[in-house]
């Protein structure tokens, strides 16, 4: 049989409960300012556990929001409101033109279509009178003519 064909060796460990000492020192709070970057812990068994010390996490100081002076804020209202009110005049202003140069168009389109019906009114009746008036001189002036003849 070969060391290879052998089954290797099995260390079986059991843990084992801490149970305290009675004659153990008791614990004492140590400040984190004056603890060791590495701390070593003697249990009461005699094990000793060496590992670093946590510091703990410290707030952010609080910085003091600035004073802001009322009076400064309602400056800046203020403005704010005139620009507003500014814009809306100037709106207002551009609305009413451009309203206004509508009317004027409407007002020219009437005129345009009014002037236009009145203009074939005019000379739409006047040319046939006209016609029917020549033809009727041309009759006369033919009968005439012919009466004279």
């Amino acid at each position: 049989m070969t060391h290879l064909d052998r089954p290797p060796a099995v260390e079986v460990h059991h843990p084992q409960p801490i149970t305290p000492h009675p004659t153990a020192a008791p614990l004492v709070p140590v400040q984190p300012g004056t603890a060791a970057q590495v701390q070593s812990v003697v249990l009461p068994d005699g094990r000793v556990i060496t590992g670093y010390a946590i510091e703990p996490v410290k707030p952010e100081p609080i910085t003091a929001k600035p004073v802001i002076s009322h009076t400064a804020v309602n400056i800046a209202l203020g403005g704010i409101g005139f620009a507003a009110v500014c814009g809306g005049l100037f709106l207002l202003t551009a609305f009413v033109a451009a309203l206004a140069a509508f009317i004027h168009q409407l007002i020219i389109l009437a005129a345009v279509i009014f002037g236009g019906f009145i203009a074939v009114q005019v000379f739409g009746s006047s040319r046939g009178r006209s016609a029917g008036t020549t033809v009727n001189i041309r009759k006369a002036v033919i009968k005439r003519s012919h009466f004279h003849s």
